[in-house]
């Protein structure tokens, strides 16, 4: 969900090699491919993508129509949907997680390549929180004096833990103390990664019983655990259809690396990176309620307000301090606390998951690169480069391995519910539409006619995928079957509402430092 800033990107797909884009969207191939079944190296590629389904069926869309797609893409006005905006941030938050490569941060020597290659594997751990541990040379910059704590920070004016921690002195002060720095990329996942390291030490100061030494690990199990239990129940089931959702986690995968050994290194399919995964895109607003101060904050503000994008050379202004309640809803916390609660007019909705956009993303801060600023055609290219399979093909694919999957209509395709109206591109480019639609567009497309949730192909990706990280996770709820959340208000149910009243204590003023 990040933005690229660097004009080039590149993906190690196993068995295919580095497929990559150099700035300007030339294809470029510079490594060799890697078979599944190769032995892990000394170097390893950074980080290790696969296929889940059949290649591109070589009928892709030229520039000239993905521009037009693009275009048609980005809109000035758009409807919210029913998920709280906080959720497109968390998803940000939860994609840095599944793509962290903690093997930056190992400064020994002779590592041995296959902790190199777990270290550059997708699972839902919270690496991005942790790093490797306070025992790790590398990583023992993220924790409190005591090796067990996580450091907090403070804005200006702020109450501790109101900002990540930052550098004061040396060549970059400003820049977050944090084991992934793309967590400092704008205001909302800069906050929601400070509500997960309040959510750690409140974690570790409710086990006063286990001894210290012990302590970190028991906080971090249980901490992981309930992360993955939250996302299970109630982040994928508002992105996802929540059938589906719930058929992956208790039949099992039908799709993807079936029959993988649970613990094994899982890897990361394009097609839930460079397609599925991208629906956050479509819910992100062009302004938000962010609090008291700033009823009306611009996406721009959240990303100018950080250090990663906007040079901030220290802590964030108290009067930037996110106030959560206008984020995630927390009218449904059992028991009620009504000064949690904010009318409905403060209230941030994310934009509804369809094909559209909103404006701002058209013109994204690359310089000198029109039209690859915008975001809609930069994941249009990206799905070119790595020969991403049409949403027509993955359905075929998908129907072979057993499953009972709709295909969108062409008139669907053409004409969608609310969503972006083709009406730019000339006949021709409109029948290549729908005879090989994108992916990405196919799944948002598919959103539209499903209350703007995944359906059939994304869901099934989306779902398969994290059902994957989480069960090659170190510490995972799906080979732990008998574990049950303890932090939330009965023990079947965890929400990210729950996570952020254990972290905060419930503590309006915390929550909402700038008052009402």
């Amino acid at each position: 969900m990040g933005v690229d800033r660097h004009g080039s990107e590149t993906y190690f797909v196993i068995g295919e090699g580095l497929l990559g884009e150099a700035r300007g969207g030339r294809d470029v191939v510079a490594l060799p491919a890697l078979a599944p079944t190769a032995a892990p190296v000394a170097a390893p590629p950074p980080f290790r993508f696969s296929r889940l389904g059949p290649k591109g069926a070589g009928k892709q869309l030229g520039r000239p129509n993905r521009l037009k797609i693009a275009q048609a893409m980005t809109h000035d006005n758009l409807s919210p949907g029913q998920i709280p905006a906080g959720f497109t941030y968390l998803g940000q938050f939860i994609d840095h997680d599944l793509t962290f490569d903690k093997s930056s941060l190992m400064e020994g020597v002779d590592i041995p390549p296959a902790t190199l290659l777990q270290a550059r594997s997708p699972s839902l751990d919270l690496d991005s929180l942790y790093g490797n541990g306070p025992a790790d040379p590398g990583s023992a910059q993220f924790y409190a004096a005591d090796g067990i704590h996580l450091k907090e920070g403070a804005a200006q004016g702020g109450p501790p833990g109101s900002d990540l921690p930052r550098k004061t002195s040396g060549p970059n002060i400003g820049e977050a103390i944090i084991p992934d720095p793309r967590n400092d990329e704008n205001l909302a996942v800069a906050q929601i990664h400070c509500a997960f390291i309040r959510f750690h030490n409140r974690v570790v100061d409710s086990l006063g019983a286990i001894p210290a030494p012990e302590r970190f690990r028991a906080a971090r199990r249980r901490v992981t655990k309930h992360y993955q239990w939250m996302i299970r129940h109630d982040y994928l089931p508002r992105i996802c259809n929540s059938a589906i959702v719930t058929n992956v986690f208790t039949q099992g995968r039908k799709v993807f690396e079936v029959g993988a050994s649970p613990t094994s290194v899982p890897t990361m399919p394009i097609e839930f990176s460079v397609a599925a995964f991208r629906l956050g895109h479509s819910m992100i607003r062009a302004t938000y309620s962010w609090n008291k101060i700033f009823p009306g904050a611009t996406l721009a503000q959240l990303f100018e307000f950080t250090h990663l994008s906007g040079g901030l050379p220290g802590p964030i202004p108290d009067i930037w301090i996110a106030d959560f309640r206008r984020l995630f809803d927390f009218s449904q916390l059992t028991p009620p606390n009504p000064a949690l609660v904010v009318p409905a007019a403060k209230f941030n909705k994310a934009m509804r998951i369809d094909s559209k956009l909103v404006n701002p993303l058209s013109t994204l801060p690359v310089a000198d690169l029109a039209p690859e600023n915008n975001l809609a055609f930069r994941n249009l290219l990206r799905a070119n480069m790595v020969k991403l399979a049409t949403g027509q093909q993955m359905v075929t694919f998908l129907r072979s391995k057993g499953l009972t999957v709709n295909k969108l209509t062409k008139t669907q395709i053409k004409n969608g519910n609310g969503g972006a109206s083709l009406a730019g591109l000339n006949t021709t480019q409109r029948h290549a539409l729908l005879d090989n639609t994108p992916l990405w567009f196919y799944i948002l497309r598919e959103a539209e006619f499903h209350q703007g949730k995944l359906h059939a192909v994304g869901a099934r990706i989306t779902s398969e995928t994290f059902h994957r990280a989480i069960e090659g996770s170190q510490f995972s709820i799906v080979r732990d079957t008998n574990f049950h959340p303890v932090l939330g208000p009965n023990n079947t149910t965890f929400r990210m509402i729950d996570l952020l009243n254990f972290a905060f204590n419930g503590n309006a003023a915390l929550l909402n430092p700038n008052g009402n």
